[in-house]
């Protein structure tokens, strides 16, 4: 398989296939434009048990279809890309990789999307260094280009290979589990939180339960008239009229 863009020809350049022939200048140096170099003959990759067609048809995916597919999808790491490679459908080979016997095909599959997934943290990584050229455009015309570092994504890789380093805190919190010390010293503070802010709500609600009883029994006297007040004035005029 050439080393290219399986997906656009045009990017594809014969004389020099390290070149990109794209018109975007931020794309040519991108190692996403390209795929990889496929597995060697070898490759243990390549050594899966292929499904074997009880009668083949002429647009059977045979044995051998099967394996250049699996290269393809290792060097691409897009199942579109290595389905149009060996002129296959993408349903054919769904339905390929279900069938009874399929196994060792589904295997390879999933080994082939793994190293096309470690390209794209490679290409991740090298774009995180060095990082994108980006083209300075004025009145529609391209007259120059800059490159783009991109911190979050710099960050992002650090804290998942280094993250005992660059973790945003220290310890990986929501990875923890009952029965770790940092989860159980939280667990004892939360529920300490808890029980604190619950009594802290009953206690309000005694408070405001006396209020209101008191204020009910305040009412009452007043309804009632028997105010003291009220009684001893009466009875003060009462000795006042006698005398």
């Amino acid at each position: 398989m050439e080393h290219g863009s399986l997906d656009n020809p045009d990017t594809f350049d014969e004389k020099n296939p390290a070149l990109c022939r794209s018109l975007r200048p931020w794309k040519r140096t991108s190692r996403t434009a390209f795929a990889d170099l496929p597995p060697e003959p070898d490759d243990p990759l390549l050594g899966f048990a292929p499904y074997l067609h009880k009668q083949p048809r002429r647009n059977s995916i045979t044995p051998d279809r099967q394996r250049e597919f699996i290269a393809a999808l290792a060097a691409t790491g897009i199942v579109t890309q290595a389905a149009r490679r060996i002129g296959a459908s993408l349903e054919a080979l769904y339905r390929l990789r279900h069938q009874p016997g399929a196994e060792g095909f589904a295997a390879a599959w999933e080994l082939a999307i793994d190293r096309g997934i470690a390209r794209l943290e490679d290409c991740a990584l090298e774009r995180a260094i060095a990082g994108e050229e980006r083209p300075i455009v004025r009145g529609g015309e391209v007259v120059g280009t800059w490159r783009r570092y991109d911190t979050a994504l710099l960050l992002f890789l650090l804290r998942q290979r280094r993250g005992q380093r660059w973790a945003a805190v220290g310890t990986h919190y929501a990875s923890l589990q009952p029965g770790h010390p940092v989860y159980e010293r939280l667990r004892g503070e939360w529920e300490a939180q808890d029980a604190a802010d619950a009594q802290a709500v009953y206690d309000s609600i005694d408070a405001m339960i006396d209020q209101m009883r008191a204020n009910s029994i305040a009412n009452a006297a007043l309804l009632a008239g028997d105010d003291p007040e009220e009684e001893e004035e009466e009875e003060d005029g009462e000795d006042a009229a006698r005398d």
